[in-house]
């Protein structure tokens, strides 16, 4: 039985990304920082329903030392990584002027510092048994950058070169890596606009609305199931808007 970590799991796209993985059949390894009560909630409802294997861990994947933690938690239950989907992320909206270093700091942390503890720690495994997938959530914003969110799209764009760098180290080994990067999507990330600014938004997308966590997931799980040959690619899905 394949083993998919997921990050940020506890709610949005991550969450949905959890549902459609454990209809595949897949155990789940669910990690969230702040929303332990979602998390477990969460992580109980698809182990019943879909009767597999859930193990939820709650810790800052920012953090290198909580990374080897949680990896060493893994090895305890005897579990091997297949698929990692480095979902974790956050957002600031306002002028580049106006943040401080801690600020910018923490977005590149939690945005690309996490992708790289995770992906330091899944690869000797993956190597080993000649067999991976690593899929990395990344944002149109990393393709053509956004005003008012410039360290965000920074961070989405490293992601993406990183993405496309490590698929060539890795190809060798037959481990897979990619990335998708998504363009709005009805998530509590977006929560924050009004119903103006929604429609408005809506307006700007050939598709005229935003795409649903449930597409996105799905759009996912498709990837890791991709034939072997798919690796280094930055997958956009954003309703034809950029």
């Amino acid at each position: 039985m394949n083993t998919v970590l997921i990050t940020g799991a506890s709610r949005g796209i991550g969450a949905a990304i959890a549902e459609v993985f454990a209809r595949h059949g897949y155990q789940l390894i669910l990690n969230c920082c702040h929303s332990e009560t979602a998390l477990k909630a969460l992580s109980d409802e698809l182990s019943d329903k879909y009767h597999v294997t859930v193990l939820p861990v709650i810790g800052d994947v920012s953090d290198p030392d909580f990374v080897a933690n949680m990896f060493a938690i893994i090895h305890q239950q005897s579990l091997s990584v297949d698929v990692l989907i480095n979902n974790a992320g956050i957002s600031h909206i306002g002028l580049f002027q106006d943040m401080t270093p801690d600020e910018w700091q923490h977005i590149m942390n939690v945005n690309i510092g996490s992708v790289m503890n995770l992906c330091h720690l899944v690869i000797p495994s993956m190597v080993h048994r000649h067999h991976g997938r690593i899929i990395n959530i990344s944002s149109v914003w990393g393709n053509v950058g956004a005003s008012c969110e410039a360290v965000y799209s920074a961070s989405k764009g490293a992601i993406n070169s990183f993405t496309k760098a490590l698929a060539k180290e890795l190809a060798p080994s037959n481990i897979q890596v990619n990335a998708i990067a998504f363009g709005a999507i009805e998530t509590p990330m977006n929560a924050w606009l009004s119903k103006e600014e929604a429609e408005a938004l809506a307006d700007e997308i050939p598709a005229g609305r935003e795409g649903t966590k449930e597409e996105a997931a799905q759009m996912i799980c498709m990837v890791a199931d991709a034939p072997d040959y798919l690796t280094g690619q930055i997958i956009t899905m954003d309703g034809g808007w950029i």
